[in-house]
């Protein structure tokens, strides 16, 4: 029985270890995956947070991207340590969790708090709901919630969580505030394109009847002929006219011969009749 026992306990032992194994947090390499964090990660060694973040068992991280964090970078070690610390949530949550909160607000405990150095509640957190919408801020009284909950990066449930948040949260007395990001400029909406011309369509009857309208010197459409009408006559053919100047080309004029003689009859006639009457 007691070496049934011992095996056993041998057994039970090896399974939390391997468990243990298993669930530990391990921050530095979780952050490795998301390139859009990795100052964060870097910051998070460089301050010597994160062997102490790894001994935790359950803890949420509320992350801050490259853009975000840059506000925050250039301050002394000591005072990003503080911040960092205060972005280190002792509890799991993740998005399902968070929009399940029923209250207004909650308070949540940070790593900064537990160090003793916290004061006037700077260790602690409010997380609150406005309008659809989760924000994050210092409990210290009066101080705005400013930091919004933008995604659940990474979870593994009820051990670690990476939550993304708009900005850095920076509680009196550790640090001189950051200033709220203004809102992205509104981009006015693209012109639009000009449309292509439209083919001039052909003219419709409308159109031709109101041609007489058209200003002087315009050419008018050249009306169809009208078709000849029964009583008319019928026009002569082309060929007759040809035939009749042939035929006066033909006759002889008359010669000056002839004419004479015509002159001479006269003029004996009218002597004749002159001596008549003298008689």
């Amino acid at each position: 029985m007691g070496l049934k026992a011992s095996s056993s306990i041998l057994c039970l032992t090896i399974l939390l270890g391997v468990s243990s194994i298993v669930s530990a947090v391990n921050i530095t390499r979780v952050l490795e995956k998301y390139p859009e964090f990795s100052t964060m990660n870097e910051l998070l060694a460089k301050t010597e947070l994160t062997p102490i973040i790894n001994k935790r068992q359950t803890i949420t991280v509320l992350a801050l991207s490259n853009d975000a964090i840059g506000s925050i970078s250039g301050r002394p070690e000591e005072e990003i340590k503080s911040i960092l610390m205060n972005h280190v949530v002792l509890d799991y949550f993740d998005e399902l969790k968070l929009k399940a909160l029923k209250d207004k607000s909650t308070m949540l405990t940070t790593l900064y708090q537990s160090t003793g150095l916290g004061q006037q509640q700077n260790g602690f957190l409010n997380c609150s709901k406005s309008n659809g919408k989760i924000y994050f801020g210092s409990a210290v009284k009066g101080t705005p919630q400013t930091a919004e909950y933008i995604t659940t990066v990474f979870r593994n449930p009820f051990n670690l969580s990476v939550v993304q948040i708009s900005m850095p949260i920076v509680a009196p007395g550790i640090g001189s505030p950051v200033k709220v990001p203004p809102p992205p400029p509104m981009t006015s909406p693209p012109a639009p394109s000009p449309k292509k011309a439209a083919a001039t369509p052909a003219p419709g009857p409308a159109e031709v009847e109101d041609y007489a309208d058209a200003p002087p010197g315009a050419a008018p459409e050249t009306a169809p002929a009208s078709a000849p009408s029964e009583d008319s006559p019928a026009p002569a053919p082309a060929n007759a006219g040809k035939k009749k100047m042939a035929a006066a080309d033909e006759a002889e004029p008359p010669s000056s011969a002839s004419n004479t003689s015509l002159s001479f009859g006269a003029v004996l006639f009218l002597g004749f009749v002159a001596s008549f009457a003298g008689f």
